[in-house]
């Protein structure tokens, strides 16, 4: 049986197949494009309101999503809840921290919405940044987990689809290995190294 969610995915184009590069420098035999799965603003709502639906009742004060595949689901989550919104950017030394005059107060119940949790290190970032503000973490939301663990900084990921895709160190990549052709999709810059 097919998980919840999972022909939405595939009607709107989200899943796809071949070789990609991840920011992670991972390599990995498919690729979830969020972007198109919130395309249209009426099955984004439908998302945010069913990722929120599974939110910590009254315990959230604020919804952050780290850009840029964050920002359209963690709005529509935060406004689900009725609750500000707020994401934090790049600063010039690759960073993240808060502008546009976003911040956040300390000892604020902080709900992390991303699309697609995979290696955890944007939301990892996003976890330090929110805590060294003060504030508390009170739970983790994604559209899509495809990480192996589950978690991030022992926050479990909550999730409407759970999928199960391999991911490699390129050194050790089948698909290299064989001459496919790599793509590199998102919208993050490749770090060096790779975290498992």
């Amino acid at each position: 049986m097919r998980p919840a969610w999972h022909d939405l995915f595939v009607r709107r184009g989200a899943l796809l197949e071949g070789h990609f590069l991840l920011s992670s420098g991972r390599h990995s035999p498919a690729y979830v494009q969020c972007a198109k799965v919130l395309e249209l603003p009426t099955d984004c709502e439908t998302l945010g309101r069913a990722l929120s639906s599974r939110a910590p009742r009254n315990a959230v004060s604020r919804v952050i999503a780290p850009p840029m595949g964050g920002i359209l689901i963690g709005y529509e989550v935060a406004r689900a809840l009725g609750v500000p919104f707020l994401f934090p950017e790049r600063d010039a030394s690759g960073a993240l921290a808060f502008r546009r005059g976003f911040a956040l107060e300390p000892e604020e119940r902080v709900l992390v919405v991303e699309d697609v949790v995979t290696t955890g290190l944007t939301t990892g970032e996003v976890l330090q940044l929110v805590r060294a503000k003060g504030a508390f973490p009170v739970g983790l939301m994604a559209l899509v987990d495809r990480s192996e663990d589950h978690s991030v900084d022992d926050l479990d990921v909550q999730a409407l689809l759970r999928l199960r895709i391999p991911t490699y160190p390129p050194d050790q990549c089948p698909l290299c290995a064989t001459g496919a052709s790599l793509t590199k999709p998102g919208s993050r810059t490749v770090v060096s190294g790779s975290r498992p």
